[in-house]
């Protein structure tokens, strides 16, 4: 048994549990999650019940060495350092001092990273490839290729370039090549986002965005919205999507925040979440089926080799992160978790340590 930090009713405060230490079969392997990263679905499994049964262990991002191996796993070893985004149940969740999952949800720590820095990718790394390749229907092909996509010179715009996801998203996109890549944000971020990849970049709290970049650019073909806000991304959003263009929506809408008093209202077709011109293709961004799909290159692949790849060359750079300090796992998770809804986190992580 190991402990593990759960969510036990909407809005309740997190608590401890044990759970049982599983032992990894097949290709597994078993790691002792020194490091995670909280995220936005951690608020909204917490404060909303999204998705969840109570009791539920949170967590999605790992990092920490592997300390047992299955009979069939042929990447890692025992002392590996490695990092990930494992999700699917209570044996991979990150916010346990112990966690199994198979060695192709995991990439080995580069020479020159370390545990935190590298925590800050999976989540967001993953989503960047699924909502593009599946619901923006671009192509991410591995190894990039010599020649540009066809696409290239498509307007790309990335809603809540500062995000996480909006960060990775503007990294990975100028490295296949697309280099028409324009991003909203606000103006002290607009530096970071312009050396990520961004040709302009639009402060979303100006009244006149929606004129300025359909001035600047005309109809914007593709777009992926990183905040998936009912008024704040998705209303603006949709008067700029035309007949043709392709609309990512990272999942829940969120219809209303939280806060300290009030629970979250979502909804999870994206549709009923503004009234879209006709021809447009909105979709919501399902990241937790990225693994159903029919490219088997990113099952095996994504996580335990383009990821580290790209970070080691590289070619991607970490969030900026904050250390959430607390004298107990319980206590960072809980810290952690009332940033995030007091909304006091802007372009940078949340890295806390798990395991003591």
């Amino acid at each position: 048994m190991h402990p593990a930090v759960v969510t036990v009713s909407k809005g309740a405060p997190l608590e401890i549990l044990q759970v049982p230490t599983i032992d990894p079969v097949d290709d597994e392997v078993q790691v002792r999650v020194e490091w995670t990263a909280s995220t936005p679905l951690d608020l909204h499994q917490s404060d909303g019940g999204l998705l969840v049964t109570h009791p539920q262990v949170l967590g999605d991002g790992v990092a920490g060495p592997v300390v047992k191996v299955g009979p069939k796993v042929k990447k890692l070893q025992v002392g590996d350092m490695v990092f990930g985004f494992t999700w699917r149940e209570q044996k991979e969740k990150a916010f346990q001092e112990f966690c199994v999952a198979p060695e192709y949800l995991l990439g080995k720590i580069p020479i020159g990273f370390t545990p935190q820095q590298a925590v800050v990718l999976g989540n967001n790394f993953v989503t960047v490839f699924h909502a593009v390749t599946t619901d923006l229907e671009l192509p991410l092909p591995w190894p990039v290729p010599a020649a540009a996509p066809p696409h290239a010179d498509d307007t790309i715009l990335i809603w809540g370039g500062s995000s996480s996801v909006g960060q990775y998203a503007l990294q990975i996109l100028r490295h296949w090549g697309y280099r028409k890549l324009i991003a909203t944000g606000s103006p002290k971020h607009h530096d970071l986002l312009m050396s990520l990849g961004a040709l302009e970049v639009f402060d979303y709290r100006d009244p006149s965005i929606v004129k300025s970049i359909l001035d600047a650019y005309g109809a914007i073909p593709f777009i992926l919205d990183c905040i998936g806000s009912k008024d704040g991304s998705i209303a603006p959003i949709a008067k700029i999507a035309r007949k043709g263009s392709k609309v990512a929506i990272l999942l829940p809408v969120i219809m209303k925040d939280s806060t300290e008093t009030e629970e979250p209202v979502y909804e999870m077709d994206v549709e009923k979440a503004a009234a879209w011109a006709e021809g447009v293709d909105a979709r919501g961004v399902r990241t937790h089926f990225y693994l159903q799909g029919k490219n088997e290159v990113f099952k095996n692949e994504l996580q335990s080799t383009i990821m580290p790849t790209l970070l080691a060359e590289g070619i991607v750079k970490p969030n900026k992160f904050r250390i959430v300090e607390g004298k107990t796992m319980l206590e960072r998770a809980q810290n952690a978790l009332d940033l995030l809804r007091r909304k006091e986190v802007s372009a940078e992580r949340l890295v806390w340590r798990v395991a003591e």
